[in-house]
């Protein structure tokens, strides 16, 4: 059962990605118009999943160091939409992710050196495996070919990839998934809400049906991961998530005409063996 939250969360997560991308190639489609109209929506679709579900929100979590981390959570939750979005309007969508894929080998590493509970080698290992097979497929002529915006976002998510996945774990020791998004996105749609305020205007009309489809998949996805964190830990979530870039890539190549590569062939077998041998091994881990 525990498999099923990442590996939804891969599939829906992939699949609004590739909706992303078919908005910002829309006609006057700007990437601050895309933020100003998606985080209000995903607040929105929040707060009706909340009101169904009925989940805990207990408010002493506001405070003392949780209350901390959450604004941590929030801070690294805009910046890296900021970065990504930026990334995403001016790069092909398979290199973007690939890139993404990068921070998953320090956000492993750091996870089991920080948690003693992350520090479980029949995990460790198929899952740095499986990021660094993404990773390989993604590597040609001794480099990555980097837009000038995609390099700070690489940065960026080498350096609060590790530490967003630390703060998540600690703070769903205490929060329902559910009611910690709700709060997250409540503030972080405040937050884009008042920097691009003027901008859904400029939202073009055959946009909006794909808006509305991309944050339904974003919301459900980051239910299902956060889930995942909370009852299989970091790293697991991480292994069966390397699955998303790989399906981006393949919907990339089916659906945005991108160019097809054996390597990528390669890397997606090796992510289903790492997947499969976690699967065998950990119910007697």
């Amino acid at each position: 059962m525990q498999i099923l939250f990442p590996v939804l969360a891969a599939i829906l997560q992939a699949s609004s990605l590739l909706v992303d991308k078919t908005i910002l190639t829309i006609r006057r489609m700007s990437f601050k118009a895309y933020i100003g109209t998606s985080f209000p929506l995903i607040f929105l679709i929040t707060l009706a999943l909340f009101l169904a579900a009925r989940p805990p929100l207990a408010w002493e979590n506001f405070y003392g160091n949780f209350g901390v981390l959450l604004l941590v959570a929030i801070g690294l939750t805009v910046g890296g939409n900021l970065m990504f979005y930026r990334a995403l309007k001016t790069d092909r969508l398979g290199e973007i992710e690939t890139l993404s894929l990068l921070a998953a080998i320090p956000t492993i590493l750091v996870s089991g050196i920080i948690f003693t509970d992350e520090r479980k080698f029949t995990i460790l290992i198929p899952a740095l495996i499986a990021s660094c097979a993404v990773v390989w497929a993604h590597w040609e002529r001794h480099h990555f070919k980097i837009a000038h915006g995609t390099l700070f976002y690489l940065l960026w998510a080498l350096i609060a990839g590790p530490v967003a996945a630390a703060v998540l774990k600690v703070i769903l020791t205490v929060w329902n998934p559910i009611s910690f998004e709700l709060i997250r996105s409540g503030v972080v749609a405040l937050i884009f809400g008042y920097l691009y305020f003027e901008r859904p205007r400029f939202v073009p009309p055959r946009a909006i049906p794909f808006l509305i489809l991309t944050n339904l998949f974003t919301v459900f996805a980051g239910i299902f991961l956060l889930f995942s964190y909370q009852r299989s830990g970091i790293i697991y979530t991480v292994l069966l998530f390397s699955l998303q870039p790989l399906l981006v890539y393949f919907g990339s190549v089916v659906f945005l005409k991108e160019p097809i590569h054996w390597k990528k062939m390669v890397a997606f077998f090796i992510v289903l063996v790492s997947i499969g041998i976690v699967q065998i091994i950990r119910p007697t881990d």
